[in-house]
């Protein structure tokens, strides 16, 4: 886990020199009291005012000082955790690329919310931790110099303020907020699911329960927030207690010292400069806590198995583009999905694959693609076992068309330009007329700028298809896996939309996952497999 939050090359420079700053920052706050405090009793006595100049000029430039070094600290120190940010969500999405999803809500949470965390960790705990650390210790020495006696109550009481009230304040908070992060992601992972679900629930009238749902996970998750704020008060409280008490100390003991007036009111009002100082410990502590338990949820989902395991050597891609399924048996956890299913695909014929909802079809797309690992039987790709090769080999030669390709909400060429980056207008047209969807293109306003909306609402569902169809093309697969292609579509359009596949497809190999097989044109060949 610590690897997620480890900074590396040019951040570990700038959260040495945030520290410094914020050092620096912390310092002047205390040094300003203690100036103003000495320069206050100093000038009750009316000395001459050369002997004053140096405080005033000073307590101008610890003001200024206290500003400036805070600001800049704020500038280095979030640069530095954004770049620790970064560098942590690239791991943890070129993780993702190999693993199987399974709540996109829940993952929404740990790729964003959880995964925030490390800015926390930096900002909130580590950098404010070290700088009270080494700012009260200078503040313990300079009064243990002025008067022994007052620096050993301080001392005292920063120990107490350091240890037992951040060890207080997070034994209180440890529960809530060890399960905030899950109840966040819980949070997270349902708003999501009903954005996306949103219009068949209004269908089936489902409103009020799904409300009900997420309203009583939204309770928890402020009944633990509430707990955790009670905490932080508390925490507060004992600070405040500490640095009055350690003032207090030294009044005492300064009352009886033999020191002037000028010393004497350093001594007593400098502890109070500690409050700002010390009062981000109770809430670093407790926060400290629901970090660990966020990166521990990002550490699980890095930890996760991989759904594919590349070969350490793998073969050169064959030529052939012929599919071969022998034996094939696949599942999920200790579920069979597939087995024993054998199928031949030569190059360019047509494969028509039924089934109920549930008897694997997409399950067999999962695989043809390399994103599922077969427990038995082997794929081949013109006589080379799948597993022999790389994903991403696989990949350039196998496409994928399921039943909710995403649409970007941009442009169509935008949306077109994901496959073949760079292409040209002519390469996009051809893409489209092949998937019967250019002259709808051409009689709009701006043509291929036509901006689509978020997930393609501008168009309607065979379009959002044939666009996404096209763009298939255009990445110049010589294998298409259409997986329930036609789902969400009338009869009329799901026919016509078959159609026109086969026909663009040309002379690469087909496969069609479908429970609705009575779509397919009948003047197409094919194979037509039923799995149960």
């Amino acid at each position: 886990m610590r690897e997620l939050a480890r900074p590396q090359g040019a951040a570990v420079w700038r959260l040495v020199l945030a520290l410094v700053l914020g050092v620096a920052a912390a310092g002047s706050a205390v040094a300003l009291l203690a100036t103003s405090a000495w320069l206050i009793t100093a000038a009750s006595a009316q000395p001459p005012v050369l002997l004053l100049m140096v405080p005033i000029v000073a307590v101008r430039a610890f003001g200024v000082g206290r500003g400036v070094f805070r600001y800049v600290e704020r500038l280095v120190g979030h640069d530095a955790a954004y770049r620790v940010l970064g560098e942590t969500r690239a791991r943890i999405t070129g993780r993702l690329e190999k693993l199987t999803v399974q709540r996109k809500g829940d993952l929404l949470a740990r790729l964003v919310l959880d995964v925030d965390a490390v800015l926390d960790l930096w900002l909130r705990v580590v950098l404010p931790v070290a700088v009270a650390a080494v700012t009260a210790a200078a503040t313990v020495a300079l009064l243990a110099l002025l008067l022994p006696a007052a620096g050993a109550a301080v001392a005292l009481a920063v120990l107490v303020a350091c240890t037992v009230v951040p060890w207080l304040t997070a034994r209180t908070a440890a529960r809530a907020e060890r399960s905030i992060a899950g109840a966040r992601g819980d949070v997270a992972a349902t708003t999501t699911e009903t954005l996306l679900t949103a219009a068949d629930v209004l269908a089936y009238n489902a409103i009020d329960t799904v409300l009900d749902d997420f309203s009583r996970r939204d309770a928890r998750l402020a009944a633990a927030e509430r707990r955790s704020a009670w905490s932080t008060g508390l925490g507060s409280a004992l600070l405040v207690l500490c640095v009055g008490g350690a003032s207090v100390a030294a009044l005492v003991l300064g009352s009886t010292a033999n020191i002037t007036g000028a010393v004497f009111a350093v001594v007593v009002l400098t502890p109070l400069a500690l409050t700002d100082v010390l009062g981000g410990i109770p809430a670093a502590a407790q926060l400290a806590i629901r970090v660990r338990a966020s990166l521990a949820r990002v550490q699980e989902l890095m930890d996760t198995p991989e759904a594919v395991t590349e070969p350490s050597e793998p073969l050169p891609l064959p030529r052939g583009r012929g599919l071969q399924v022998n034996a094939l048996k696949v599942g999920y956890d200790d579920t069979d999905v597939l087995d024993g299913l054998s199928l031949d695909m030569p190059a360019g014929s047509r494969v028509v694959i039924t089934g109920p909802t549930g008897s694997g079809k997409s399950t067999l797309a999962a695989v043809l693609l390399r994103f599922l690992e077969p427990r038995g039987g082997q794929v081949l790709l013109d006589g080379v076992d799948l597993t022999r090769l790389e994903g991403d080999q696989v990949r350039s030669v196998v496409g994928l068309l399921t039943q909710e390709s995403h649409v970007f909400d941009t442009s169509i060429r935008e949306n077109l330009m994901l496959a073949k980056p760079g292409a040209s207008d002519l390469r996009l047209w051809e893409a489209l007329y092949r998937a019967r969807l250019g002259v709808f293109v051409e009689n709009l306003p701006d043509g291929l700028d036509t901006m689509v909306g978020e997930h393609g609402a501008r168009l309607s569902g065979g379009e959002r298809q044939r666009l996404a169809f096209a763009r298939l093309l255009l990445a110049e697969r010589d294998v298409l896996v259409l997986d329930e292609p036609t789902e969400h579509l009338d009869e009329e359009t799901g026919h016509a939309l078959l159609a026109d596949l086969f026909a663009a497809a040309g002379d690469r190999t087909v496969v069609l996952l479908t429970h609705r097989p009575e779509l397919v044109p009948p003047h197409v060949p094919r194979q037509l497999v039923c799995l149960t």
